[in-house]
């Protein structure tokens, strides 16, 4: 069958209900005269702390950019529900679609849409093979800082015990390129034995539940390992809950949950991967390929950065200002200061995204 243009082709598509959130931005008398750009924003997970912090950023883009975004995603991270709601936000005439890729089964799906004139960006999850540019972290590289760090705080090359290690969801690209770099530095420790990697579910409850089981059957473990945004949270209740001092706790993302526990020793590194470009930066591309009739049908990588964060020490990408752990925890709560942190990213390296954009490779190096 021949592919209609975009919004025709996919207009005849039926709706399927999944949740959907518009939100207005703010556009000068000029832009109102002209039609307003619509971006849909589709994550794999709704209310997850740390998905909500790269929503709040898309949101922010919008709203700096003049333009409409409607956010939307299924409840749980599953490949066909996601291209599903990928594919109503076709269907419903948007300009352009920022979409993280947790399936390789969205591929195809994806790639059609952008094959019939909507420019796709992908974003926190790479899909191999899909032809648009991806925001995110280099997810190999970081998960052999983590480990390293791990390493470092059991004791060295020299470490001799148990490392339990979590994947909230085995298969994720990117969460395996993760666990394939804490893996490489755990090796280097011959003493050191893997428990896992483990099944530890994305679900805060389930997270929890998960990690106490794992440190029930495991009570001498060096340390504990998460590769998703609930985990250090997680850690932290499931020591405290012990009265466990002695299991390291490390894992992702810098949400309020994840600093308290960092904050009151029952967890102690977490990595963040600057969800405020993961959420900015596809809504900024997207609406500047539009404008300028820019073509972006073919695979890229953008850096957005890792943050390296313990009680005592914090690590920001981009030559960003320094920052306290008491600012990144005023950060993990308020939009305001976040977005004036981040001004000097927006103006710099975010505006000339052209010139950062590299080959997709770089991501998984």
């Amino acid at each position: 069958m021949k592919m209609k243009s975009g919004k025709a082709r996919w207009g005849a598509l039926a709706l399927a209900g999944v949740m959907a959130i518009s939100v207005a931005g703010v556009a000068s008398p000029a832009q109102a005269a002209k039609k307003k750009i619509t971006i849909g924003f589709v994550v794999h997970v709704v209310g997850n702390p740390f998905i909500q912090q790269i929503i709040d950023a898309a949101k922010m883009a919008a709203k700096d950019l003049g333009v409409t975004i409607k956010v939307t995603g299924p409840a749980g991270a599953e490949g066909d529900a996601q291209l599903t709601a990928v594919q109503n936000m076709a269907a419903a005439g948007v300009d352009g679609i920022a979409t993280s890729v947790p399936s390789a089964s969205m591929v195809n799906g994806l790639n059609q849409i952008i094959k019939s004139g909507i420019p796709i960006v992908q974003f926190n999850g790479l899909g191999e093979g899909v032809n648009a540019p991806y925001v995110g972290e280099k997810s190999t590289q970081s998960g052999r800082i983590l480990g390293k760090m791990v390493l470092d705080k059991i004791g060295g090359t020299g470490a001799k015990g148990k490392v339990i290690v979590g994947n909230c969801y085995p298969g994720f690209p990117v969460l395996e390129n993760r666990q394939a770099g804490v893996l490489e530095s755990l090796k280097k420790a011959a003493g050191v034995t893997v428990v896992g990697p483990s099944d530890v579910k994305v679900d805060a409850a389930a997270n929890f539940a998960a990690w106490q089981g794992l440190l029930a059957a495991n009570p001498d473990a060096l340390a504990m390992v998460g590769l998703c945004a609930p985990d250090v949270e997680s850690i932290g209740k499931v020591n405290k809950a012990a009265n466990n001092t002695k299991t390291i706790g490390a894992g992702y993302d810098l949400t309020a949950g994840n600093l308290e526990a960092l904050a009151n020793g029952s967890a102690h590194i977490s990595l963040g991967q600057t969800p405020f470009i993961q959420g900015y930066l596809p809504v900024y591309i997207l609406v500047d390929s539009i404008k300028r009739k820019i073509k972006i049908n073919k695979p890229g990588f953008i850096d957005a950065g890792t943050e390296v964060v313990t009680a005592t020490s914090v690590t920001e990408p981009f030559k960003l200002p320094a920052l306290t752990f008491k600012d990144l925890q005023a950060m993990a709560t308020s939009k305001t200061k976040t977005r004036k942190y981040y001004d000097p990213v927006v103006k710099g390296y975010i505006k000339n995204w052209q010139k950062n954009l590299k080959p997709v490779s770089e991501e998984s190096a």
